[in-house]
């Protein structure tokens, strides 16, 4: 088997506890770990608290998932006081990793901006309390992500910017805070030419790959139901758009996974 091939990729975002793998999670499961997947983090972050808590309970029943629990900033203007003491509880269960995802998403405003700007603070709150690293999804509200971040404090255990899609510029403002950056399916579609130039300067030990699955499906699986598996599309494009080979993107990768989410070398069995 070849080195490429063989080349061990942890998937640092995807949503397999959604109902989009209801019926067939167990082969969407063993075509993962075929494709060379040998950690998935489950972000327990839908539309309500249900999501982190079925994260959660994913990763309790299989040795190569994680979890992390928040609330998508679509959803935040729903949250009650009792969702907040959940997620704080559910902060501490075994095998959470990370708080989120949270952000701002000014593209849709589904909450008002408000409302979005004071949940996210409050999550960084809770990352600095739970010594979490944060998931922020930010999507067109760069500027006060990072003023929100800057006057919160990066958690201790830093952070990541998922599904990134921001300019070089914003890559380089992040970059600069310490925070990592990772890269979805959206990097191999024709118009993501700021995406590619975004990750070719990103260094070797900030970035990293997802698939944010059952969304964003990689050319040539476009249009497609995502998962785990179509993963190697993304890490090839990053590769491509770096100047490097694949083994190179997979390792680092993997790397920075373990390292931000803290996760063990050898997989303990859940429970």
């Amino acid at each position: 088997m070849d080195s490429q091939a063989s080349a061990a990729i942890i998937d640092s975002h995807c949503h397999l506890d959604f109902d989009a793998y209801g019926e067939d999670r167990p082969a969407v499961l063993a075509r993962a770990r075929a494709a060379g997947l040998v950690t998935m983090i489950c972000i327990g972050s839908g539309r309500d608290i249900a999501s982190a808590r079925s994260a959660v309970a994913l990763a309790g029943t299989e040795p190569d998932i994680f979890a992390t629990v928040g609330i998508h900033p679509h959803d935040v203007a729903h949250m009650t006081e009792t969702d907040w003491d959940e997620l704080g509880a559910l902060a501490t269960a075994p095998r959470v990793v990370g708080i989120g995802e949270t952000g701002l998403d000014y593209h849709y405003d589904h909450s008002p901006r408000p409302e979005q700007r004071d949940a996210f603070r409050r999550f960084l709150r809770l990352c600095h309390t739970s010594a979490q690293p944060v998931v922020c999804h930010i999507r067109d509200a760069h500027e006060d992500a990072r003023t929100i971040m800057q006057e919160e404090g990066v958690p201790a255990r830093g952070g990541v910017i998922h599904c990134f899609t921001g300019t070089p510029a914003d890559a380089e403002a992040y970059l600069a805070m310490g925070l990592h950056i990772s890269y979805s399916g959206i990097i191999t579609f024709k118009t993501a030419a700021d995406i590619r130039a975004a990750a070719a300067l990103t260094p070797l030990d900030r970035v990293l790959v997802e698939t944010d699955a059952p969304y964003l499906a990689p050319i040539p699986h476009r249009g497609k139901r995502n998962e785990p598996s179509f993963i190697r599309e993304t890490v090839a494009a990053v590769a491509q758009s770096q100047g490097l080979d694949f083994v190179a993107i997979a390792e680092a990768s993997t790397r920075n996974a373990r390292t931000l989410f803290r996760l063990p070398a050898a997989l303990p069995s859940p429970g």
